[in-house]
Formats: structure tokens, sequence, C-alpha cells
């Protein structure tokens, strides 16, 4: 079942009399924060949906917090430069897709693509939780049903500066019992010699039976980057992430078709239509997907595109316990989900944000099966990382 098809649920027509009376853009970040580390477990965007019933709704944007709170925030200016918060009061929250619509038709003048999709897409997220609440379902069996009631995750890091730091990193995550792992960012890329010794180790940690992949982080040109990941191909990396800068279709294409490995992009995309030039364009292997940046209605959309272009998908999720969720809930629902990306930074964000953390058995994240999207924030953390 699509997304649409979800929306038009029997209890939509009895439910008039529930409307969104607030909407809150809530900053967090961690008070000791390094800008030049490209880490987005460090901050957040949580979004509030408050009804007049008392069910509350809770969404989350993984982009530059401040900014989405000013884009949801701010009054308008005309019919199509208008605050997504007026846009949002006195409606009906089960009204999913037609808020979808009216968000985007209310924003033609100063959105269609980057931070203003962020920011509907913490929305959405915030919509789909309010609904599963309302309707007493969780949010798979609300987007068409959960194909799976577990997705394989793998324990994303970020690159640690030395070969033994990484190396540590990867043994904690097997002891864990995640059969998958990935680094990425820097300081991996800038040179030939090192990115051996770090993937090497690695891999000389965990054995042949994990697997291992690499996030390359925006750094190379297409030449450099057939050079480089022809020369990881003896690591048997489950695939190469973002060798290239987003804007540079034509050389993900040349890339693509002049390796073995898999290729995997799409965190930087926000739209339906990046994602389709990715994927035709860019001839990438592997789609992946930020709901806080896509949103769920979206996202369902786009893995429909892909599945129909036979490529897996795969989420992207590098910030909470919430957003983890809502990939979940995504990929229990799509028949090509790969596997599912789990944060395990040691930030207090990623760790501490909710009280019902996701369950791994056997290094499988567990399907949250409560109403909505099935995690509890924690209000006292929130507290102490608002941003004032």
């Amino acid at each position: 079942m699509s997304t649409s098809e979800a929306a038009e649920t029997p209890a939509a027509a009895a439910s008039s009399d529930i409307e969104i009376v607030d909407v809150e853009a809530i900053a967090l970040a961690l008070p000791d924060f390094d800008t030049a580390r490209t880490d987005s477990s460090r901050d957040a965007l949580i979004v509030k949906l408050t009804t007049n019933v008392g069910v509350i709704g809770y969404g989350e944007v993984d982009s530059l917090p401040t900014v989405v709170k000013a884009i949801i925030e701010s009054p308008s200016s005309h019919t199509i430069a208008r605050g997504l918060r007026e846009v949002l009061i006195g409606r009906d929250p089960l009204d999913v897709e037609a808020l979808w619509h009216d968000m985007y038709e209310a924003t033609l003048y100063v959105g269609r693509a980057g931070v203003m999709i962020h920011a509907m897409a913490g929305i959405d997220l915030a919509l789909w939780d309010l609904k599963g609440k309302l309707l007493g379902q969780p949010v798979s069996t609300l987007l068409g049903g959960a194909q799976r009631t577990a997705v394989r995750a793998y324990a994303s890091n970020m690159f640690q500066f030395t070969p033994a730091e990484n190396a540590a990193r990867a043994r904690e995550a097997v002891d864990a019992g995640f059969t998958a792992v990935k680094f990425g960012w820097e300081p991996f890329g800038q040179d030939a010699a090192l990115d051996q010794e770090l993937v090497g180790a690695i891999r000389g940690e965990v054995g042949d039976d994990v697997d291992v992949a690499i996030d390359a982080g925006l750094v190379w040109d297409a030449k450099t980057a057939i050079q480089r990941i022809k020369a990881l191909e003896h690591f048997r990396p489950l695939w190469v992430e973002e060798p290239l800068h987003p804007d540079d279709l034509r050389g993900y294409a040349r890339v693509s078709t002049s390796v073995d490995l898999p290729i995997a992009a799409g965190e930087e995309e926000s739209t339906r239509e990046g994602f389709r030039r990715l994927m035709d364009e860019g001839r990438v292997d592997v789609v992946q997907i930020d709901v806080t940046r896509t949103g769920l209605t979206q996202a369902m959309r786009i893995a429909g595109d892909a599945h129909e272009r036979g490529l897996k998908v795969a989420n992207h999720c590098f910030t909470t316990d919430l957003n983890a969720a809502a990939s979940l809930h995504f990929l229990a629902a799509i028949p090509n989900a790969l596997i599912c990306e789990y944060c395990v930074e040691p930030s207090e964000l990623s760790r501490h944000l909710v009280r019902n953390p996701i369950r791994m058995i056997d290094g499988y994240a567990q399907v949250p099966t409560d109403p909505g999207l099935g995690v509890e924030l924690d209000d006292e953390v929130m507290q102490r990382y608002r941003v004032a």
C-alpha cells in the first residue's frame, strides 16, 4: 500500500475535531561543539506538534538546527513565502499527505529543496508519529504494513585518527553484536597510504565475516576516486559511500561504471527529483535516504523509484534514536531495504535523547511496535541541551 492509500483511513473521516494547536522547533546542541569535525551527532532539531486532545507528535531534522527553527517559526511574508507553523495551526494532523502538499505550495518562493524540505521533513515525521498515536498503530503499519520485524544494522562511526583507534572502535561494535561496521570522513581520503592503514586495521580486527563499509566523505574527483576505490578492493568493502561532491553526477556515473565495488550516496539529497537524478544520471548502486531530510511521505516515493530501477535502499542516520526509529519503520515497510545505519558515536544526544532506545538483537535493530514512531523522548535531556 502506498502512503497515499495509507493516509485515507476510515478514522480520518471522524477526525474533524482534532487539530494542531502548537508547533515547536527545539534546537539541541552539546556544549563542547567542534565545528571542524563533520559529525552531526552533536546537535539536532526536534519538532513537537501538540493537538487539542493532548496527544503530542515528535519529529527530527538533521540539518542546521537554528535555520530550521527560523523556517518553522517565521511569520509569513506572502502566500507562497509562509512560515510552516502558520500553515499547520488549526489543521487536522491525520491529513499527512495533504499537509505535505500544502507546506510545499506555501513555500514555493523560498523552498522546493534543501533546508526548507528538511524543515518539512521533521514536521512530516511528527505528523506520522501523531497519526500512529491517534489511531493506535505503529507507523510501519500506516505506511502499508511491516514486511519485517527487524533490520540488520551496521555500527556507524567517524574515522578516528590512528589505525589502532579505529580497530578498537570496530572491536567494540563486534563485541556488541554488530555484524557490520562503517567508518567515515576525516582523516580518510587525504593520503592513499594512510587510507590503506586505516581500513586495513579495521578489516584485520573484525576478520572476514563482518561487513565493512567506507564513507569517503565527498573527498575525491572521479579519476582519483576510481584509483583509490580499486586500491581498496582487497579489503572487500560492503560499499564505498559518497566519494564525490554531490553535484558531480557525471563523475558518479563514471566511477560507478569503472569499479566493481558498490557505490552508495544520497544523504545530501532532499527531494524525489534529486534522488531520481542521482539514480539515473549518477548510476549509484545503493540509495541512502535520511528521513529527517526527506520526510517519510517522500521517502516512500523515493524508495518506490529505487525499487523500479532494481536498486537497494539504506537509511542515513547519524543523529538520535528518534531518527533511527523513523528509519526502521520506513525500512520495515519497503521491499528493497538493504541494511540500517545506526550511529554509535558517544554523543549524549545520540545515546540518551529517548528513554526507550532501539533494541539490538544479534546485530538486528528491532522495529518499534508501540503506536506512532514508538520512542519516548526524555524531557530532561532536551532541557539540558536546549539552545536558548
